[in-house]
Protein backbone atom coordinates (compact mmCIF):
# COMPACT_ATOMS: atom_id res chain seq x y z
CA UNK A 1 0.00 0.00 0.00
CA UNK A 2 1.21 3.61 -1.20
CA UNK A 3 0.37 5.43 1.88
CA UNK A 4 2.40 9.09 0.50
CA UNK A 5 -0.38 8.03 -2.74
CA UNK A 6 -3.69 8.01 -0.60
CA UNK A 7 -2.67 11.38 1.35
CA UNK A 8 -2.19 12.94 -1.67
CA UNK A 9 -5.41 11.39 -2.75
CA UNK A 10 -7.53 12.41 0.21
CA UNK A 11 -6.14 15.07 2.52
CA UNK A 12 -5.73 18.68 2.42
CA UNK A 13 -2.98 20.13 4.53
CA UNK A 14 -2.87 23.53 6.03
CA UNK A 15 -1.41 26.39 4.48
CA UNK A 16 -0.19 24.16 1.30
CA UNK A 17 -0.94 25.38 -1.89
CA UNK A 18 -2.66 22.10 -3.90
CA UNK A 19 -0.78 22.65 -6.83
CA UNK A 20 3.42 23.54 -6.55
CA UNK A 21 4.16 22.69 -2.57
CA UNK A 22 6.12 20.13 -1.34
CA UNK A 23 5.18 16.68 -0.80
CA UNK A 24 4.52 16.52 2.96
CA UNK A 25 7.24 13.63 4.69
CA UNK A 26 5.43 10.93 6.37
CA UNK A 27 6.44 10.81 9.64
CA UNK A 28 6.97 7.31 11.41
CA UNK A 29 7.25 8.01 15.03
CA UNK A 30 8.50 10.99 17.12
CA UNK A 31 11.09 11.10 20.38
CA UNK A 32 12.00 14.01 22.39
CA UNK A 33 13.67 16.43 20.27
CA UNK A 34 13.29 14.30 17.21
CA UNK A 35 10.70 13.46 14.31
CA UNK A 36 11.78 9.81 12.79
CA UNK A 37 10.59 9.76 9.11
CA UNK A 38 9.44 6.73 7.07
CA UNK A 39 13.29 6.10 5.60
CA UNK A 40 14.79 6.45 9.30
CA UNK A 41 15.54 10.18 8.81
CA UNK A 42 15.50 11.61 12.00
CA UNK A 43 14.59 15.47 12.07
CA UNK A 44 15.51 18.16 14.95
CA UNK A 45 11.47 19.84 15.59
CA UNK A 46 13.34 23.41 16.46
CA UNK A 47 9.36 24.74 15.95
CA UNK A 48 7.96 22.45 18.61
CA UNK A 49 5.89 21.46 15.51
CA UNK A 50 3.84 24.65 15.47
CA UNK A 51 4.90 25.77 18.93
CA UNK A 52 2.70 23.31 21.15
CA UNK A 53 5.05 20.83 21.86
CA UNK A 54 7.28 21.74 25.50
CA UNK A 55 8.94 18.73 26.77
CA UNK A 56 9.45 16.70 23.77
CA UNK A 57 7.79 14.09 21.37
CA UNK A 58 6.37 10.68 23.16
CA UNK A 59 7.12 12.12 26.30
CA UNK A 60 6.25 9.20 28.88
CA UNK A 61 4.84 11.38 32.08
CA UNK A 62 2.29 12.66 29.70
CA UNK A 63 1.86 9.36 27.42
CA UNK A 64 1.42 7.44 31.01
CA UNK A 65 -1.46 10.03 32.17
CA UNK A 66 -3.30 9.76 29.05
CA UNK A 67 -2.91 5.89 29.02
CA UNK A 68 -4.62 6.01 33.18
CA UNK A 69 -7.16 8.43 31.96
CA UNK A 70 -8.34 6.70 29.52
CA UNK A 71 -9.18 3.40 31.04
CA UNK A 72 -11.52 5.40 33.55
CA UNK A 73 -13.15 8.44 31.18
CA UNK A 74 -12.56 8.86 28.13
CA UNK A 75 -14.92 11.83 27.36
CA UNK A 76 -18.63 12.95 29.37
CA UNK A 77 -20.66 16.23 28.40
CA UNK A 78 -19.59 19.22 30.51
CA UNK A 79 -23.09 21.08 31.05
CA UNK A 80 -24.18 19.45 33.76
CA UNK A 81 -21.10 16.76 34.55
CA UNK A 82 -17.82 17.44 35.40
CA UNK A 83 -15.02 15.56 36.58
CA UNK A 84 -11.68 15.30 38.33
CA UNK A 85 -9.24 16.18 35.47
CA UNK A 86 -10.62 19.48 34.64
CA UNK A 87 -11.25 20.41 38.33
CA UNK A 88 -7.52 19.88 39.04
CA UNK A 89 -6.38 21.72 35.88
CA UNK A 90 -8.76 24.70 36.86
CA UNK A 91 -6.85 24.72 40.17
CA UNK A 92 -3.63 24.12 38.47
CA UNK A 93 -3.71 26.80 35.76
CA UNK A 94 -5.23 29.40 38.62
CA UNK A 95 -1.81 29.00 40.27
CA UNK A 96 0.25 29.94 37.54
CA UNK A 97 -2.16 32.43 35.90
CA UNK A 98 -2.01 36.49 36.60
CA UNK A 99 -3.15 36.80 40.04
CA UNK A 100 -6.53 38.13 38.90
CA UNK A 101 -7.67 35.65 37.16
CA UNK A 102 -10.86 33.99 38.62
CA UNK A 103 -12.83 31.52 36.55
CA UNK A 104 -11.70 28.82 33.83
CA UNK A 105 -13.99 28.33 30.16
CA UNK A 106 -12.88 25.01 28.53
CA UNK A 107 -12.85 25.24 24.80
CA UNK A 108 -10.73 23.21 21.98
CA UNK A 109 -7.96 25.31 20.67
CA UNK A 110 -6.16 28.49 20.53
CA UNK A 111 -8.98 30.38 17.99
CA UNK A 112 -11.80 29.02 19.96
CA UNK A 113 -10.29 30.18 22.79
CA UNK A 114 -9.49 33.77 21.35
CA UNK A 115 -13.53 33.34 20.06
CA UNK A 116 -14.90 32.79 23.73
CA UNK A 117 -12.88 35.88 24.84
CA UNK A 118 -14.51 37.98 22.08
CA UNK A 119 -17.67 36.52 22.67
CA UNK A 120 -17.23 37.10 27.05
CA UNK A 121 -16.10 40.77 26.73
CA UNK A 122 -18.79 41.21 24.39
CA UNK A 123 -21.85 39.95 26.48
CA UNK A 124 -19.92 42.02 29.61
CA UNK A 125 -20.92 44.70 28.13
CA UNK A 126 -24.61 43.28 26.61
CA UNK A 127 -25.37 42.30 30.18
CA UNK A 128 -25.09 45.59 31.31
CA UNK A 129 -27.13 46.84 29.50
CA UNK A 130 -24.59 49.13 28.05
CA UNK A 131 -24.38 49.61 24.16
CA UNK A 132 -21.82 52.56 23.50
CA UNK A 133 -18.62 50.50 23.96
CA UNK A 134 -18.82 48.22 20.77
CA UNK A 135 -15.21 49.47 19.40
CA UNK A 136 -12.95 46.84 19.41
CA UNK A 137 -9.03 47.75 19.23
CA UNK A 138 -6.10 45.49 17.95
CA UNK A 139 -2.45 45.69 17.11
CA UNK A 140 -1.38 45.99 13.18
CA UNK A 141 -0.14 42.54 12.38
CA UNK A 142 -1.82 40.89 14.95
CA UNK A 143 -2.88 36.86 14.72
CA UNK A 144 -5.52 35.59 16.77
CA UNK A 145 -6.81 32.78 14.75
CA UNK A 146 -8.32 31.26 11.72
CA UNK A 147 -12.54 31.36 13.06
CA UNK A 148 -14.62 34.40 12.24
CA UNK A 149 -13.99 36.17 15.20
CA UNK A 150 -10.24 35.96 15.51
CA UNK A 151 -9.41 36.78 12.04
CA UNK A 152 -11.72 39.79 12.46
CA UNK A 153 -9.15 41.09 14.89
CA UNK A 154 -6.32 40.16 12.50
CA UNK A 155 -4.30 41.87 10.66
CA UNK A 156 -6.19 42.13 7.29
CA UNK A 157 -4.60 40.29 3.82
CA UNK A 158 -3.70 37.53 1.45
CA UNK A 159 -4.85 35.20 4.52
CA UNK A 160 -7.75 36.08 5.22
CA UNK A 161 -9.23 38.39 1.95
CA UNK A 162 -11.80 36.13 0.73
CA UNK A 163 -13.70 36.62 4.20
CA UNK A 164 -13.04 40.11 4.49
CA UNK A 165 -16.97 41.76 3.22
CA UNK A 166 -17.75 39.45 6.05
CA UNK A 167 -15.36 40.43 9.46
CA UNK A 168 -16.40 43.06 11.81
CA UNK A 169 -14.86 46.30 12.58
CA UNK A 170 -12.29 46.96 14.25
CA UNK A 171 -9.24 49.81 14.82
CA UNK A 172 -5.75 48.81 14.65
CA UNK A 173 -3.01 51.03 16.16
CA UNK A 174 0.52 50.37 15.07
CA UNK A 175 2.38 48.19 16.09
CA UNK A 176 4.94 49.50 19.01
CA UNK A 177 8.00 48.79 17.14
CA UNK A 178 10.51 50.65 19.62
CA UNK A 179 10.77 54.21 17.68
CA UNK A 180 7.11 55.01 17.35
CA UNK A 181 5.83 54.58 21.00
CA UNK A 182 4.32 58.48 21.19
CA UNK A 183 2.10 57.42 17.81
CA UNK A 184 1.14 54.50 19.70
CA UNK A 185 0.31 56.01 22.75
CA UNK A 186 -1.64 59.25 21.60
CA UNK A 187 -4.03 57.02 19.18
CA UNK A 188 -4.69 54.66 21.42
CA UNK A 189 -5.91 57.12 23.59
CA UNK A 190 -7.98 59.01 21.05
CA UNK A 191 -9.42 56.23 20.58
CA UNK A 192 -10.39 54.79 24.64
CA UNK A 193 -11.29 58.23 25.30
CA UNK A 194 -14.18 58.70 23.39
CA UNK A 195 -15.92 56.29 25.12
CA UNK A 196 -16.85 53.74 22.80
CA UNK A 197 -14.04 51.45 23.04
CA UNK A 198 -15.21 48.15 24.94
CA UNK A 199 -12.43 45.73 24.19
CA UNK A 200 -8.29 45.73 23.80
CA UNK A 201 -6.91 42.78 22.50
CA UNK A 202 -3.04 41.84 22.20
CA UNK A 203 -0.31 39.65 21.76
CA UNK A 204 1.70 40.17 25.00
CA UNK A 205 4.87 41.04 23.92
CA UNK A 206 5.64 39.00 20.93
CA UNK A 207 3.50 38.90 17.48
CA UNK A 208 4.00 35.16 16.39
CA UNK A 209 2.51 34.76 12.64
CA UNK A 210 3.74 38.14 12.08
CA UNK A 211 7.21 37.54 12.03
CA UNK A 212 8.27 36.95 15.80
CA UNK A 213 8.19 40.66 16.43
CA UNK A 214 9.48 41.57 20.08
CA UNK A 215 8.12 44.53 21.21
CA UNK A 216 8.41 46.02 25.27
CA UNK A 217 6.53 45.52 28.11
CA UNK A 218 7.04 48.74 28.96
CA UNK A 219 5.08 50.32 26.34
CA UNK A 220 2.33 47.43 26.64
CA UNK A 221 1.58 48.33 30.63
CA UNK A 222 1.09 51.95 29.39
CA UNK A 223 -1.32 50.68 26.83
CA UNK A 224 -3.41 48.37 29.67
CA UNK A 225 -2.73 51.03 31.94
CA UNK A 226 -4.57 53.62 29.40
CA UNK A 227 -7.04 51.20 28.73
CA UNK A 228 -8.27 50.48 32.24
CA UNK A 229 -8.60 54.09 32.94
CA UNK A 230 -10.86 54.22 30.02
CA UNK A 231 -12.88 51.24 31.13
CA UNK A 232 -12.11 49.04 28.20
CA UNK A 233 -12.05 44.76 28.41
CA UNK A 234 -8.36 43.90 28.03
CA UNK A 235 -8.13 40.34 26.55
CA UNK A 236 -4.10 38.85 26.78
CA UNK A 237 -3.78 36.53 23.60
CA UNK A 238 -1.38 34.11 25.35
CA UNK A 239 -1.76 30.67 22.79
CA UNK A 240 1.74 31.27 21.69
CA UNK A 241 3.14 33.30 24.56
CA UNK A 242 1.98 30.91 27.20
CA UNK A 243 3.58 28.38 29.81
CA UNK A 244 7.02 29.43 29.72
CA UNK A 245 8.21 30.26 26.20
CA UNK A 246 8.97 34.00 27.00
CA UNK A 247 11.28 33.19 29.72
CA UNK A 248 8.56 33.54 32.54
CA UNK A 249 5.25 31.07 32.79
CA UNK A 250 3.05 33.97 30.74
CA UNK A 251 4.01 36.84 29.03
CA UNK A 252 1.63 38.70 31.46
CA UNK A 253 3.97 37.82 34.05
CA UNK A 254 6.74 41.03 32.82
CA UNK A 255 3.54 43.51 33.36
CA UNK A 256 2.57 45.35 36.47
CA UNK A 257 -0.90 45.86 34.50
CA UNK A 258 -2.86 42.23 34.47
CA UNK A 259 -5.25 41.74 31.51
CA UNK A 260 -9.18 40.95 32.18
CA UNK A 261 -9.26 38.24 29.96
CA UNK A 262 -6.22 35.35 28.56
CA UNK A 263 -6.52 32.99 26.07
CA UNK A 264 -4.47 29.59 26.21
CA UNK A 265 -3.42 26.69 24.48
CA UNK A 266 -0.73 25.37 22.64
CA UNK A 267 1.81 23.89 24.83
CA UNK A 268 -0.73 23.60 27.75
CA UNK A 269 -0.72 19.54 27.03
CA UNK A 270 3.07 19.73 26.53
CA UNK A 271 1.87 19.06 22.68
CA UNK A 272 -0.21 15.65 22.95
CA UNK A 273 -3.93 16.72 22.44
CA UNK A 274 -6.05 19.99 22.04
CA UNK A 275 -7.48 22.11 24.26
CA UNK A 276 -8.15 25.45 24.46
CA UNK A 277 -8.91 27.83 27.86
CA UNK A 278 -9.90 31.52 28.28
CA UNK A 279 -10.04 32.47 31.68
CA UNK A 280 -10.99 35.71 33.23
CA UNK A 281 -11.39 37.95 35.99
CA UNK A 282 -14.03 38.57 39.05
CA UNK A 283 -15.00 42.24 37.06
CA UNK A 284 -16.24 39.87 34.12
CA UNK A 285 -18.11 37.46 36.23
CA UNK A 286 -20.02 40.01 38.19
CA UNK A 287 -21.25 40.54 34.75
CA UNK A 288 -22.88 37.14 34.08
CA UNK A 289 -23.62 36.44 37.99
CA UNK A 290 -27.50 36.33 37.74
CA UNK A 291 -30.56 34.85 37.96
CA UNK A 292 -31.91 36.40 34.58
CA UNK A 293 -31.47 33.49 31.87
CA UNK A 294 -30.75 35.63 29.07
CA UNK A 295 -27.35 36.64 31.41
CA UNK A 296 -26.01 33.17 30.98
CA UNK A 297 -23.27 32.44 28.69
CA UNK A 298 -24.58 30.08 26.05
CA UNK A 299 -20.97 28.83 24.62
CA UNK A 300 -19.76 25.40 24.55
CA UNK A 301 -18.07 22.13 22.46
CA UNK A 302 -18.68 18.83 22.30
CA UNK A 303 -14.98 18.23 23.39
CA UNK A 304 -15.21 21.03 26.22
CA UNK A 305 -12.60 19.91 29.51
CA UNK A 306 -12.12 16.98 27.80
CA UNK A 307 -10.81 14.27 30.01
CA UNK A 308 -7.79 13.01 27.91
CA UNK A 309 -6.70 16.34 27.20
CA UNK A 310 -7.22 17.83 30.25
CA UNK A 311 -4.94 14.51 32.19
CA UNK A 312 -2.36 15.29 29.30
CA UNK A 313 -2.68 18.79 30.32
CA UNK A 314 -2.21 18.28 34.28
CA UNK A 315 0.96 15.98 33.57
CA UNK A 316 2.61 18.56 31.35
CA UNK A 317 1.63 21.39 34.44
CA UNK A 318 4.04 18.87 36.44
CA UNK A 319 6.96 18.85 34.07
CA UNK A 320 6.60 22.87 33.23
CA UNK A 321 7.21 23.85 37.23
CA UNK A 322 9.44 21.23 37.59
CA UNK A 323 12.95 22.73 38.72
CA UNK A 324 14.71 20.65 35.45
CA UNK A 325 12.20 22.35 33.04
CA UNK A 326 12.37 25.52 34.38
CA UNK A 327 16.32 25.46 34.31
CA UNK A 328 16.24 24.42 30.64
CA UNK A 329 14.27 27.18 29.68
CA UNK A 330 17.28 29.64 31.41
CA UNK A 331 19.79 27.43 29.58
CA UNK A 332 17.90 27.60 25.80
CA UNK A 333 17.25 31.54 26.68
CA UNK A 334 20.87 32.05 27.70
CA UNK A 335 22.38 30.79 24.45
CA UNK A 336 19.88 32.21 22.44
CA UNK A 337 21.29 35.69 23.98
CA UNK A 338 24.41 34.27 22.99
CA UNK A 339 23.29 33.77 19.76
CA UNK A 340 22.03 37.19 19.46
CA UNK A 341 25.04 38.93 20.32
CA UNK A 342 27.49 36.52 18.22
CA UNK A 343 25.65 37.82 15.07
CA UNK A 344 23.63 40.69 15.53
CA UNK A 345 26.24 42.68 13.46
CA UNK A 346 25.89 40.06 10.74
CA UNK A 347 25.66 41.41 7.11
CA UNK A 348 22.78 39.15 5.88
CA UNK A 349 20.54 39.91 9.31
CA UNK A 350 18.40 42.70 9.39
CA UNK A 351 17.22 42.61 12.90
CA UNK A 352 17.89 39.62 15.63
CA UNK A 353 16.31 39.35 18.74
CA UNK A 354 15.07 37.03 21.59
CA UNK A 355 12.98 36.66 24.43
CA UNK A 356 13.24 33.80 26.57
CA UNK A 357 12.87 30.37 24.10
CA UNK A 358 12.39 32.14 21.45
CA UNK A 359 15.05 33.28 18.81
CA UNK A 360 14.04 35.24 15.64
CA UNK A 361 15.96 35.97 13.40
CA UNK A 362 14.93 38.49 9.96
CA UNK A 363 16.99 38.76 6.92
CA UNK A 364 17.14 41.66 4.97
CA UNK A 365 15.84 41.36 1.36
CA UNK A 366 15.15 43.34 -1.28
CA UNK A 367 11.78 44.78 -0.30
CA UNK A 368 9.98 44.73 2.99
CA UNK A 369 9.77 41.72 5.16
CA UNK A 370 6.74 39.34 4.19
CA UNK A 371 5.47 35.79 4.68
CA UNK A 372 5.47 35.90 1.27
CA UNK A 373 9.48 36.34 0.52
CA UNK A 374 11.22 34.34 -1.74
CA UNK A 375 13.82 33.97 0.65
CA UNK A 376 11.25 31.10 2.57
CA UNK A 377 11.30 28.66 -0.49
CA UNK A 378 14.96 28.44 0.16
CA UNK A 379 15.66 28.42 3.78
CA UNK A 380 12.88 25.63 4.35
CA UNK A 381 14.47 22.85 2.30
CA UNK A 382 17.87 24.11 3.28
CA UNK A 383 17.61 23.17 6.75
CA UNK A 384 15.57 20.09 5.75
CA UNK A 385 18.08 18.50 3.88
CA UNK A 386 20.07 19.33 7.22
CA UNK A 387 17.43 17.16 9.62
CA UNK A 388 16.49 20.50 11.26
CA UNK A 389 12.88 21.78 10.70
CA UNK A 390 13.04 25.34 10.87
CA UNK A 391 9.53 26.64 8.99
CA UNK A 392 10.43 30.48 8.54
CA UNK A 393 7.88 32.91 8.77
CA UNK A 394 8.84 34.50 5.04
CA UNK A 395 12.19 35.71 5.30
CA UNK A 396 12.01 35.28 9.16
CA UNK A 397 13.89 32.25 11.08
CA UNK A 398 13.05 31.72 14.65
CA UNK A 399 14.04 28.72 16.80
CA UNK A 400 11.43 27.69 19.57
CA UNK A 401 12.50 24.49 20.89
CA UNK A 402 10.91 22.13 22.89
CA UNK A 403 12.23 22.48 26.92
CA UNK A 404 14.33 18.94 26.18
CA UNK A 405 16.60 20.21 23.63
CA UNK A 406 20.33 19.54 24.41
CA UNK A 407 23.51 22.21 24.29
CA UNK A 408 24.69 19.93 21.58
CA UNK A 409 21.49 19.84 19.39
CA UNK A 410 21.26 23.51 19.86
CA UNK A 411 24.89 24.66 18.59
CA UNK A 412 23.68 21.94 15.28
CA UNK A 413 21.02 24.03 14.96
CA UNK A 414 22.60 27.57 15.29
CA UNK A 415 25.84 26.28 13.40
CA UNK A 416 23.45 25.41 10.35
CA UNK A 417 21.67 28.93 10.50
CA UNK A 418 25.40 30.93 10.43
CA UNK A 419 26.08 28.28 8.02
CA UNK A 420 23.45 29.33 6.09
CA UNK A 421 24.00 33.53 6.52
CA UNK A 422 27.63 32.60 5.15
CA UNK A 423 25.79 31.59 2.18
CA UNK A 424 23.86 34.81 1.72
CA UNK A 425 26.36 36.83 2.26
CA UNK A 426 29.10 35.01 -0.07
CA UNK A 427 27.17 35.37 -2.85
Amino acid sequence: MNIEAIDKRNIWHPFTPLVGGLEPLLVKSAQGIYLELKDGRKIIDAVSSWWVNLHGHSNPVITQAIAEQAKKLEHVIFAGFTHEPAILLSENLRSILPENQSKIFFSDNGSTAVEVALKMAIQFWHNQEIKTKTKIIALEGAYHGDTFGSMSVGERGAFNNAFAPYLFDVEFIPFPDGENSSEVLTRFEQITSGGNAGIFIYEPLVQGAAGMRIYSPEILDQLISIAKQNQVVCIADEVFTGFGRTGKLFASDYLSHQPDIVCVSKGITGGFLPLGVTSCSEKIIEAFTSAEVSKTFYHGHSYTANPLACAAANASFELLTSNECQQNIERISRQHSDFVLKNKKHAAIKSVKSLGTILSIELKTPGNSSYFSELREKIYPYFLERNILLRPLGNVIYILPPYVIGDTELTQVYTAIEEFLHQLTEK
